[in-house]
């Protein structure tokens, strides 16, 4: 089973999903609004993916620039990021696409379609 975190009102999570519906894959679906990663959870995420935490922040959502986060984060250290991530799902970016053997963050329909 695949995780699928995703937040069901953005079209581009909707384009993710039924791409990956298309291909026959089974996933778990689960809304980042009401069910946020958890730190442990984003630390392996992270740790797994090979990506940096820059690239699990939402920088395009209102949260992130109603915060001033572009300024903050370069200042912060990388548990105090985590734990900034964990609080609101919003300010996470997504889909979040979890495999057996693959993490991907955002819609990428190369990686997509590789799968």
């Amino acid at each position: 089973m695949n995780l699928f975190i995703w937040y069901p009102k953005c079209s581009t999570c909707q384009k993710a999903r039924q791409a990956l519906e298309e291909k026959g894959l089974s996933l778990e679906l689960r809304d980042i609004k009401q069910d946020n990663p958890t730190k442990e959870e984003l630390k392996t995420w992270i740790k797994n993916s090979n990506l940096p935490i820059k690239s699990f922040f939402n920088t395009s959502g209102l949260l992130y620039r109603n915060q001033n986060l572009k300024e903050k984060i370069p200042h912060m250290s990388e548990e105090e990021q985590i734990d900034l991530l964990s609080t609101d799902g919003m300010l996470v970016k997504r889909p979040i696409l979890i495999t057996d053997d693959k993490i991907i963050v955002g819609y990428k329909k190369k990686e997509y379609e590789s799968l």
